[in-house]
């Protein structure tokens, strides 16, 4: 079963923007693996990771902001009823081409309107059984990068079993290290941030 979260509204190799109503936002989680097909028969999806979330106004909200009653009724009717946009920034980090998944920007962008949806716990697990889109998230420009990678990872160790997950946070702070061991001070911050519970 799917879990889709919106629609592309604009696309590149490094990235898409997607669009979605306000209801949905619930499932628009910074971190979360998200994927959108490049291919017309769905054997080729690009894999990216959601790095921001935002909130478009509209007049409506510009008025209520000032007001100094709002009722919970207003807002929930402006929140649940009204069309509020959402949009879901996402960087690639791979793409799975007729099941094999691979570690580098995809080949093209999905197209406008092109369903983007959640992945599922077994891709996420398929995905990361490597750590070579660490390199694309650490190196991603205009991208909270530090906080997207260790976000990503903690989201990424739900999809694994319990006895596999504090094995698997290791592994990804060891090749974090590798990566960063020309900046301790960001590589301390990283692994203060996945360090296992």
């Amino acid at each position: 079963m799917t879990d889709v979260i919106g629609r592309v509204l604009r696309a590149s190799t490094m990235g898409f923007d997607c669009g979605a109503h306000s209801a949905e936002i619930e499932r628009q989680t910074f971190g979360a693996f998200v994927k959108s097909d490049i291919a017309s028969n769905g054997s080729v999806y690009a894999i990216g990771l959601i790095y921001a979330v935002r909130i478009d106004d509209d007049p409506l909200v510009r008025q209520l902001v000032m007001s100094n009653n709002v009722s919970n009724s207003t807002l929930m009717d402006q929140r649940m009823n009204r069309m509020v946009p959402v949009e879901a920034c996402v960087v690639n980090i791979g793409y799975c081409h007729m099941g094999e998944m691979i570690h580098a920007l995809p080949p093209r962008p999905p197209l406008t309107l092109s369903l983007v949806e959640l992945c599922t716990a077994d891709e996420i697990y398929a995905f990361t059984q490597k750590c070579d889109f660490f390199r694309l998230v650490l190196n991603a420009a205009e991208v909270p990068s530090d906080d997207l990678l260790a976000a990503a990872l903690r989201y990424a160790s739900w999809s694994y079993p319990d006895n596999e997950r504090y094995d698997y946070l290791v592994k990804c702070g060891r090749q974090i290290a590798r990566l960063l061991t020309h900046d301790l001070r960001r590589l301390s911050h990283v692994l203060a941030l996945i360090k296992p519970a």
